[in-house]
């Protein structure tokens, strides 16, 4: 048995050594920490009990069969973040880059199966060069196994992917197909195809980090939500966000207790916040913060289409979704970027059982040629069909403008928004004064010895008419014109209402969401 104990501790050491002490070396030279190591950084001390470790890939192609390592090129099992059961996978990047053999996908699969089975959420870290080359066809069945899991854990369980690495090739899709995508400044990179293969194809010349790093991803492509300068700042924010969400659709979000004064706090700040000047800008997020428990508002997405801002807060301790229009950029315009943004987001919360809460100042959707071209229309529907289709609770705030299509899409009565609150200063028409007297009025105005009095008094009396929540009111469409300083209670109040909602949607197989 001596022996036998001597030859087992021989053995864990070699799976915890990963690819050896020299590769090992390289990675921390890399400024990066090894899969374990960012396991432990990650979930709480002693929690994680790590599944497969023996595995081992079985190709020999290639000088494969003198490589091979315990647990090959990703450390699996399950763990615990504030107590919570989660389940995880690290890639492995010291054991042949970290790439993804037929064996790895086994491993993988193993842990999704379990986090679906179990109601508990999926953490991916991603440090991989892709598919296995020397494996051929083999290779492609573990990417395909990891796709195919990710696609129907969707929905079912929240999923987290980290990229601290590359993630290239066909297996960039994953995290893709995950909820949440957190990256780290110039280490990860995600792309199709990199920088070699795209000079050979165009001719274009790009680095690593131009074509796929943490910012271009987080700006431009939207594929990141967030973005970190190191990777222990990136673990708390996981451990954050999951502080948020629910473990799986069957249970309601994490709920965390607060004073009653705290609660039915009224802040007096907001009703200065919007300006006399309907064409003047101000920050929405000043909203937000005075509005959610103690000012915490986890902003998702930060970096893309900022003109939507969409994130996670608390009211008296309950887990909320908030989309919001932000004038200080575009106006608070929607575009094709801002649609995709916040249509994303809504699904995620009604997913999810989490109520949303939609603040609301919009001027319309985005005119011009290439927003046209560029398919505004089937992707402001997402938008529309995503508000629709959701099924938690839906109150909506409208602080300013809500203007023609932009105000039905933001959660309106006519798309089941449950309880639709305005401030005084809300303007609530097909569009806004200016533009609707040019087109009423044009002939009046035109006729008239004095057209730019004529045009004035014309913009008076609209907004007099219809630059206001009443009208809305008095038909319905708004229940109640709040103080903007009793924003906070009022909110409170209305989830309290519809805490026992039991929405529901006509019998079928799924929607078939506008692409």
């Amino acid at each position: 048995m001596n022996d036998k104990l001597t030859e087992l501790e021989a053995k864990k050491k070699e799976i915890a050594g990963g690819g050896g002490e020299a590769r090992v070396k390289a990675q921390h030279a890399r400024g990066k920490l090894t899969a374990r190591e960012r396991i432990e950084k990650l979930l709480d001390a002693g929690s994680f009990v790590e599944l497969s470790a023996f595995c081992a890939h079985r190709a020999s192609d290639f000088g494969l069969g003198d490589t091979v390592h315990p647990g090959d090129a990703v450390v699996t099992g399950g763990g615990t973040i504030d107590g919570r059961k989660v389940f995880i996978y690290s890639q492995d990047f010291t054991v042949l880059g970290g790439s993804i053999s037929e064996v790895v996908g086994q491993k993988v699969r193993q842990i999704v199966e379990m986090a679906i089975d179990q109601d508990a959420p999926l953490i991916a870290i991603n440090d991989s060069g892709g598919a296995r080359i020397q494996e051929g066809v083999a290779s492609l069945c573990g990417v395909g196994d990891i796709l195919l899991l990710n696609a129907l854990a969707s929905g079912s369980i929240p999923q987290i992917s980290i990229i601290v690495g590359p993630s290239a090739g066909g297996a960039v899709y994953g995290p893709a197909l995950t909820d949440f995508v957190f990256m780290v400044k110039g280490m990860g990179q995600m792309y199709i195809t990199g920088p070699d293969v795209v000079k050979a194809v165009t001719g274009e010349d790009v680095t690593h980090e131009a074509l796929g790093g943490a910012d271009v991803h987080a700006k431009k492509s939207g594929v990141s939500h967030f973005t970190f300068n190191s990777e222990v700042d990136c673990y708390d924010a996981v451990r954050r966000l999951l502080s948020f969400i629910p473990s799986s659709f069957r249970d309601p979000p994490p709920r965390i207790g607060t004073k009653k004064t705290h609660a039915l706090q009224i802040d007096e700040t907001l009703n200065a916040v919007v300006p006399d000047d309907p064409k003047k800008a101000y920050d929405m997020k000043k909203i937000i913060t005075a509005v959610v428990d103690g000012g915490d508002f986890m902003e998702t997405h930060a970096a893309f289409a900022p003109n939507m801002i969409v994130g996670f807060g608390r009211l008296d301790g309950q887990s909320v979704g908030i989309v919001a229009q932000q004038p200080n950029y575009l106006a608070g315009v929607i575009d094709i970027n801002a649609s995709i943004k916040a249509a994303r987001f809504v699904r995620f919360c009604d997913a999810f059982n989490i109520p949303l809460i939609s603040f609301v100042d919009v001027p319309g959707f985005m005119p011009g040629v290439d927003q046209e071209h560029g398919g505004i229309i089937r992707h402001g529907a997402k938008l529309i069909f995503a508000y629709a289709e959701a099924t938690v609770p839906k109150i909506t705030v409208i602080t300013r403008k809500a203007y023609g299509g932009a105000y039905i899409v933001m959660s309106s009565r006519h798309l089941r928004g449950d309880i639709n609150l305005a401030w005084p200063c809300a303007e609530i028409a097909v569009m806004g004064a200016e533009g609707a007297v040019a087109v009423i009025h044009r002939k009046k105005i035109t006729e008239s010895t004095e057209p730019e009095a004529e045009r004035q008094r014309c913009v008076s009396e609209y907004r007099e008419k219809f630059d206001n929540p009443y009208q809305a009111a008095a038909l319905g469409y708004i229940d109640d014109v709040i103080i903007p300083a009793e924003t906070r209670p009022k909110l409170i109040q209305a989830l309290k209402v519809l805490a026992g909602k039991k929405g529901k949607n006509p019998a079928k197989k799924h929607g078939n969401i506008p692409l």
